[in-house]
């Protein structure tokens, strides 16, 4: 219970931006409290009762969308879901003066975006919590709901080989924050100018060390591969990238997680992906819906783990 109190009083009225202000232990007992929440509901409490929270989507989702949706309505909260295209962000008011009139009807913002500067500048001016949805640099809800994961499918943390195979976008920054700060060994295979920025390496180099981690950049998916106990990809084109980019996927076909990656792997490794997933390309049929895929129970822990962050971003 010390470390779920710690956290209470760390996220309760707290903007979450990204996972800079959580320690190691705090994203611990943040997923022990998401397990047991998928384990045994929320027992009647409705901390969100006679909340609204907006949920502001620039970019399409899926999963984070419903996730958060329905994690709201278990809390007992209404959600109003805002895109662009119904608010004045789509004629061009800025986001600060979005935040100021928002926060005036508003309990919280839940906001998927580009830059996460514009997310700053958006909380910055914002009275209520604001939670990043995504940004082109951060995902770290996705990367709590990876770490819950892993934490069902293997049981610690401290001594696995975490593999990302693909582009160093801003699922891998999030689940380089996550892993590094829980002690994982990690490894980052990506195609010579696709790497994670300098500064979330940097970062994250000093999380490993802290935690008594490890990781390593490196362009040889089979090298990051070999002897992983969690191989992870994700889309090798994100949401708003370039038509350049999209003209030259054959720099990631040596990405592929597929069987032959899978055997250099160890035995009972499990593979990860955030979804959606462009079959054929990043990953293979038969390894998506194999038995070392953990993608299912990965995508269902988005709701869990974000109910429990918005619990205790809204009071127990």
């Amino acid at each position: 219970m010390e470390g779920l109190e710690v956290i209470k009083n760390k996220l309760k009225g707290a903007n979450f931006l990204d996972l800079a202000l959580l320690s190691g232990a705090d994203i611990e007992a943040l997923l022990s409290e998401a397990v047991r929440i998928k384990t045994e509901g929320v027992k009647g409490r409705k901390p969100l009762s006679g909340k609204v929270i907006g949920m502001i989507f620039e970019k399409p989702s899926t999963r984070t969308r419903v996730s958060f949706d329905v994690a709201i309505h278990r809390l007992g909260g209404h959600s109003l879901i805002l895109t662009d295209r119904e608010l004045q962000l789509g004629r061009g008011e800025s986001v600060e003066d979005t935040g100021r009139v928002l926060s005036r009807y508003l309990d919280g913002l839940i906001v998927r975006t580009f830059g996460q500067e514009r997310l700053e500048a958006l909380a910055s001016a914002s009275s209520v919590p604001v939670v990043n949805a995504l940004t082109d640099m951060s995902h770290p809800c996705q990367a709590l709901a990876d770490m819950m994961t892993i934490l069902e499918y293997k049981g610690t943390f401290r001594g696995l080989k975490l593999a990302y195979v693909g582009d160093g976008n801003n699922v891998a920054n999030s689940l380089m924050r996550a892993s590094t700060k829980l002690g994982l060994v990690v490894s980052v295979s990506t195609p010579a100018g696709h790497e994670p920025p300098t500064s979330v390496v940097d970062e994250c180099v000093t999380y490993a060390r802290d935690s008594g981690g490890s990781l390593d950049v490196g362009t040889d998916p089979r090298q990051g591969a070999s002897g992983a106990d969690i191989l992870y990809t994700d889309v090798w084109v994100s949401m708003g990238e370039t038509e350049e980019k999209k003209a030259n996927l054959d720099r990631f076909n040596a990405y592929q997680v597929n069987e032959s990656l899978l055997e250099i792997a160890n035995d009972d490794v499990m593979v990860m992906h955030c979804l959606p997933a462009h079959r054929g390309e990043e990953i293979t049929d038969d390894v998506l819906d194999g038995s070392h895929s953990a993608v299912w129970d990965q995508a269902e822990n988005r709701l869990h783990a974000q109910v429990a962050l918005l619990e205790l971003i809204f009071g127990l």
